[in-house]
């Protein structure tokens, strides 16, 4: 009767977990950047929505917003003209792979024609 693994089984455990954790490990990292970018363009998406109410309601952008904020610090430069009416969207210089799928993200949600005074900048 066996009572005990033997050596060879436990290195093809062994390995057989390696390889799992290397195929694993970079789809997990992908999946978080993924998820962030989309945050950054939901972001976007509000701070756009929230600049263009104000602008409706009181005929004065409002880019100084936390959703506005949040995007500014991040991947995208947003700026209103109140005297133009015009909103600008700009994807910032960052190339990191978050800002990367962001401005990937807003430049498909953003594609479609633009409301009257409002410009996208990508």
């Amino acid at each position: 009767m066996k009572n005990a693994f033997t050596m060879i089984e436990l290195i093809f455990v062994i390995v057989i977990l390696g390889i799992l954790a290397a195929v694993a490990i970079p789809k997990l990292a992908a999946t978080r950047t993924d998820a962030v970018a989309a945050s950054m363009a939901n972001n976007l998406a509000t701070c756009v929505n929230g600049a263009t109410d104000a602008y409706m309601m009181d005929v004065a952008f409002d880019v100084d917003s936390d959703a506005c904020d949040d995007v500014r610090a991040a991947c995208f430069d947003v700026d209103g003209d109140d005297n133009t009416g015009i909103l600008t969207v700009k994807d910032t210089a960052d190339t990191t792979a978050i800002c990367v799928a962001a401005h990937a993200l807003a430049n498909g949600r953003l594609s479609a024609p633009a409301p009257a005074g409002i410009e996208h900048h990508f």
